[in-house]
């Protein structure tokens, strides 16, 4: 994202919380464009758009709701939080950055690293118009579309529903590969027919090469797909929403990372032989 915006002309700083990795995100990118800040604080002065993009909602409300990071936002900014932070954090966010002031987006994108590298992220933007707006400019280096959902809180409700077909689509192709390769089909071959078929959604093409190269980097791991999982079935109990398929999904993830799969890319799920559910 930050290499999409800085190449779209913006002037960017890039803060991260391991340093290395904000190093890389800009590494190659022509003098100028961007650089690492020092501290979030840093990172924030004087802008007129931050974007945040954190694991999960704990981290990004320590981050932007840090005392030093709101005293260096500037008065016309406008935060945007892109991660899966949740609803309750999303309202956290605004209730106390609107106190203060300042404009906030609940802004959590549909996609994946290939989208990102494309800039066809979709992105469900909640909070003032106005404000989600002024933001556009920006969003669009790396989004082909935004799309507003409601007031904060709406942003992470929508993203949560649409992770719910992700992951319980990504627990599915994992059955159905391991049962198409215990009946003598190559994973290659069951590969080929699933995205060919009418369940061939762009996840299924994009999470190809995860499917069948365990070495490919990982793009979202199982320990982040369980805390979205986890997020959805507390929103759907709040919201006395029944899930079935979701809570199943999510005890299998949560098999999986305790299996050790933490850290794998969520297509892992589909080599995992965990216990089978009694009926």
């Amino acid at each position: 994202m930050a290499r999409r915006v800085a190449l779209a002309g913006h002037r960017v700083r890039v803060w991260n919380r391991t340093a290395a990795t904000a190093h890389a995100a800009i590494d190659g990118l022509p003098a100028g464009t961007a650089t690492v800040a020092a501290g979030a604080a840093d990172a924030v002065q004087g802008c007129q758009v931050v974007l945040c993009m954190l694991a999960d909602g704990a981290a990004t409300r320590d981050v932007l709701l840090d005392t030093q990071v709101m005293a260096a936002l500037a008065d016309d900014v406008v935060v945007c939080d892109l991660g899966t932070s949740g609803v309750a954090a999303a309202r956290a966010l605004a209730d106390r950055l609107s106190a203060a002031g300042v404009r906030f987006v609940d802004a959590p994108v549909s996609g994946s690293v290939p989208a990102v590298e494309a800039g066809t992220l979709l992105v469900m933007a909640a909070g003032d118009g106005a404000a989600i707006q002024a933001a556009e400019p920006v969003i669009a280096a790396f989004a082909r579309r935004v799309v507003r959902v409601g007031d904060a809180g709406a942003g992470q409700a929508m993203k949560l529903a649409v992770n719910l077909v992700v992951h319980d689509l990504n627990a599915a192709l994992g059955e159905s590969l391991m049962l198409a390769e215990k009946a003598g089909i190559t994973r290659e071959a069951a590969y080929d027919v699933l995205q060919d078929s009418v369940v061939g959604a762009p996840f299924v093409t994009y999470k190809r090469a995860a499917f069948l190269d365990p070495s490919t980097p990982v793009a979202m791991s199982l320990g982040l797909v369980l805390k979205d999982l986890d997020l959805i079935v507390a929103l759907a109990a709040e919201l006395e929403v029944d899930d079935p398929v979701t809570f199943a999904a999510r005890a299998r993830v949560a098999a999986a990372c305790e299996g050790g799969l933490a850290g794998a890319d969520m297509a892992a799920l589909g080599r995992f032989h965990g216990p089978r559910p009694s009926a």
